[in-house]
């Protein structure tokens, strides 16, 4: 994992307009962070996808079309915490159904905490934790025969580019049989003065998130970041429907990074693109799903139109 990482940051800061990958927010400290996002007063996707978890449960299981005497496996890819799911694995279990719940993450820290807290609320749900990459994880559970639901929420799509989710959508859905399933979470465009503070709160948890990276970079891989050297800076264009996070070095300045053999040179006012945040519409979810396998067989948004869980049915 060092290694990739070491790569992954060499390339992305090897570039003209430097970059580097979201997914390595989530170290320890970094999921401790985003669990407190999830509950700022700002942030409010998890509240309306919890909304939707909660109010709309037994739709959401009839949308699955699953039989109570057919095993099924129900796969969540960037379980996180799990709290919206526990909601659906408390009324599957309750209505009779069979089935086992595999959570996919690439924090163990996650994956573990996750576990636990199940197997102390919820000891009746079979749960098989599966640690790395989606496909990897989808690849090692490909060839059982029996149908999947697979759950992509908190609109972790939005994290990539409409290209980049257009081929995870396709590869995904090369990785399922007919009729299997996919619940897809997406953040609704919105104007950004309900979106923007969401990225950028009063208590500065998301400057914290953002610059947890530097940290890790600092302790995994020998750099020599000065976190107080740069800014967190968010940007929303609603038109666009994209929100982004920068870190933006406040002087000039050279970074080593040991693992890497290198060092890095910011301008003052250089930014670094750390995240990507799509917001979508019915009409960009359909674009996303032109060359794939899917097709749209349910939408649930929450009572302010704010997000949508899409049920999508693999041909």
């Amino acid at each position: 994992m060092i290694k990739e990482f070491a790569q992954n940051v060499d390339a992305g800061l090897s570039q003209s307009e430097k970059t580097l990958p979201s997914k390595y927010f989530y170290d320890k400290n970094g999921d401790a962070l985003f669990v407190e996002i999830m509950n700022m007063p700002e942030y409010y996707l998890t509240r309306c996808e919890m909304e939707i978890f909660s109010t709309q449960t037994l739709d959401l299981i009839a949308s699955f079309q699953a039989e109570k005497n057919v095993y099924f496996e129900l796969i969540e890819l960037g379980a996180g915490d799990g709290s919206k799911t526990r909601k659906l694995l408390e009324a599957l279990s309750n209505e009779g159904y069979q089935f086992d719940y595999m959570p996919v993450d690439i924090s163990k820290n996650a994956l573990d905490q996750l576990e636990q807290s199940l197997q102390q609320n919820l000891p009746q749900v079979s749960v098989i934790p599966k640690h790395g990459d989606y496909f990897d994880m989808l690849g090692s559970v490909k060839n059982s025969h029996h149908p999947k639901i697979v759950l992509f929420l908190g609109s972790n799509i939005g994290n990539m580019t409409d290209a980049i989710a257009s081929d995870f959508l396709y590869q995904l859905g090369a990785n399922l049989s007919e009729n299997d399933k996919l619940l897809l979470g997406a953040d609704l465009i919105k104007s950004a003065d309900i979106v923007l503070p969401a990225y950028n709160d009063e208590n500065g948890i998301t400057h914290s998130f953002n610059i947890n990276l530097l940290h890790r970079m600092n302790a995994e891989l020998g750099a020599t970041f000065n976190p107080d050297g740069f800014a967190h800076v968010p940007e929303y264009d609603e038109i666009e429907g994209i929100a982004k996070s920068y870190l933006l070095s406040n002087c000039q300045q050279s970074v080593e990074i040991k693992a890497i053999g290198k060092t890095y040179h910011f301008e003052a006012g250089e930014r670094i693109h750390t995240e990507i945040s799509r917001k979508y519409n019915d009409e960009i979810i359909s674009s996303l799903l032109d060359k794939t396998d899917f097709s749209i067989t349910a939408k649930f948004t929450d009572e302010n139109d704010y997000f949508a869980d899409y049920l999508l049915n693999r041909n």
